[in-house]
């Protein structure tokens, strides 16, 4: 299974981004999904995905935080910097997000588009004491679950189209359309000419058309 970036740094972003999100939220005073929201909006949560050794493995806890901010332009004063971390539910939080990131691939805002900070936060009671690998299964069905109509079904019904007649333009099998919206098929692992045809036809990007793709834990991960 390829992973977000090398397991080398996975331990250190782990820690980092947990001691991250305790400073925000238990020093700081800052709502968890503000945080992710400034995370996200500041470009960091796109360095930290992909790996980038001065993010996930180069700053503290305390300086990940400062630093997000500083790109966000946001002034004020901070509490100085926080030695000890007990596993607060704040930092289980960024803890379990970074290691699902890093095991998904699949970007923060994309994640958060689908489970909450609150909702996160609601699986630290159950979910805090278990393997990496159950947190990994309960995200993934989460995900799935809010996930909704296929992007192809939402571009098609947009161009108020049949999947009949989608198939006509196209050349595609009504059946193989119906396996793709259904997600039986994955549209992602389709041909290139299979996706530019889609595209083309519905007048969008071939990346308006892939989904969120989810990994499930294979015998061995943690």
């Amino acid at each position: 299974m390829t992973h977000a970036y090398s397991e080398d740094y996975l331990s250190d972003a782990m820690k980092n981004l947990g001691e991250a999100v305790d400073y925000a939220v238990n020093l700081c005073q800052i709502k968890m999904d503000d945080f992710f929201a400034l995370f996200i909006s500041s470009g960091i949560a796109d360095q930290f995905g992909r790996g980038v050794p001065k993010i996930v493995a180069g700053l503290s806890g305390t300086e990940l935080v400062l630093e997000v901010f500083r790109q966000s332009g946001v002034q004020r004063a901070f509490p100085g910097p926080q030695d000890d971390y007990d596993l607060s539910s704040a930092y289980w939080c960024g803890w379990i997000i970074a290691y699902y990131q890093w095991y998904s691939g699949i970007p923060f805002r994309d994640i958060f588009q689908s489970v909450s900070a609150e909702a996160l936060e609601r699986l630290y009671p159950t979910l805090h004491e278990t393997s990496e690998e159950k947190c990994v299964d309960t995200l993934n069905r989460m995900i799935l679950r809010v996930r909704g109509d296929s992007k192809l079904k939402v571009q098609r019904i947009a161009r108020n189209f049949t999947q009949k007649e989608l198939a006509d333009r196209t050349g595609i099998s009504v059946r193989t359309i119906q396996h793709y919206e259904q997600r039986s098929k994955d549209l992602n692992k389709a041909s290139g000419a299979t996706l530019s045809v889609l595209a083309q036809t519905l007048g969008c990007r071939m990346e308006d058309l892939l989904e969120i793709a989810v990994n499930e834990p294979e015998n061995g991960d943690e």
